[in-house]
């Protein structure tokens, strides 16, 4: 797991003021997209999302991507390409601060047990979008399913 690069005040008190820039990677199979479940008492708790994260200072976007897949659903994969970008507006709603701006990158499972980080509890390939979901990743995807696949 990757060191945070500062306490969730200094978090706090930083994208209070700016948008932060994210990754939100798409990982597909065979069968279809990966998603992890938020627990309870995250922002966005119990709601399928994409496993994303934001990127670090000087880091590319290849390794905060490869960073972000490992930490979080313990996944190694081969880039595809760069299909868009998402902004959460529900992110002040579900936080209580913030706005996050994510570069979405579709990507194919190369290697890895999937797994869950401390955020959530479960991860799960799903080859049609679950019914409680983040809501900008609900959008996203029926938007570009047809792109993904």
């Amino acid at each position: 797991m990757t060191k945070k690069p500062f306490s969730y005040e200094e978090f706090k008190q930083i994208y209070s003021r700016i948008p932060r820039l994210c990754i939100d990677p798409i990982v597909r199979t065979q069968g279809g997209v990966v998603l992890s479940l938020r627990k309870e008492g995250y922002g966005w708790g119990d709601q399928w999302h994409l496993p994303g994260g934001m990127l670090l200072y000087k880091e590319t976007v290849e390794d905060g991507l490869r960073r972000v897949l490992r930490d979080e659903i313990g996944a190694e994969v081969s880039i595809d390409k760069v299909l868009g970008y998402m902004e959460f507006h529900s992110e002040e709603k579900e936080r209580g601060f913030g706005y996050s701006v994510s570069l979405v990158i579709v990507c194919d499972l190369v290697s890895g047990e999937l797994r869950p980080d401390e955020n959530a509890s479960e991860v799960r390939i799903f080859t049609e979008l679950p019914e409680r979901m983040v809501e900008e990743h609900k959008i996203f995807l029926q938007e570009h399913w047809q792109d993904i696949f």
